[in-house]
């Protein structure tokens, strides 16, 4: 075993394991299998990282477990009901979907992406961690050096303004929370990042 290799390993790939357990916890049906997905996804991105070492390895480590789950529902043949409720999140059956589905999907996430670049920095920042990172409230907290109130406060308000902008990009009317964004923006009382 090559010495960086085994050095880049233990520093960009395993630090992840919790979140990657609890991903694959999250969306794996049988749970007797989470131990031999979770060691086979590591030999998956270590022999890989021997070739060429991604440029974003936990992104690398969550899309080589997703590939080995749709691997081994392929194999199957047969799927189960219970796999079935998590085949949207694997994107398993990604060619059946048909092309209006595409496209309302795309535009949705379209519209997400526009209205989380415009939170605020700090709003944004923790909800990446807490919901896309999977941390917990206290690591978070941790990682950022702020109370795990203030990571709360963070998360409400983020999820305010996100429905609030969705909600208004949708033209399903303005809401609560769009006119309280409003008259935060034109009378400058806007909590501070």
């Amino acid at each position: 075993m090559e010495p960086s290799l085994d050095l880049w390993f233990k520093r960009e790939i395993l630090p992840h394991e919790g979140a990657l357990l609890r991903y694959l916890y999250r969306v794996w049906p049988r749970r007797d299998d989470i131990t031999d997905l979770r060691q086979e996804t590591y030999a998956r991105v270590f022999e890989s990282a021997r070739l060429s070492r991604p440029s974003n390895p936990n992104a690398f480590l969550f899309a080589t477990a997703r590939n080995l789950m749709t691997d081994r529902l392929r194999r199957e043949r047969v799927v189960s009901i219970v796999a079935v409720g998590d085949i949207d999140e694997l994107n398993v059956l990604i060619d059946e979907l048909t092309p209006e589905r595409r496209s309302i999907a795309r535009q949705e996430l379209k519209r997400l992406a526009n209205a989380f670049d415009r939170l605020p920095a700090k709003c944004r920042e923790v909800i990446w961690l807490r919901r896309v990172q999977e941390l917990s409230q206290r690591e978070v907290a941790v990682h950022l050096r702020i109370t795990e109130s203030a990571v709360e406060k963070h998360i409400s308000r983020a999820v305010r303004l996100l429905n609030a902008e969705l909600r208004t990009e949708s033209g399903v009317g303005a809401s609560h929370d769009a006119e309280d964004l409003d008259f935060e923006k034109s009378h400058g009382t806007q909590q501070p990042d």
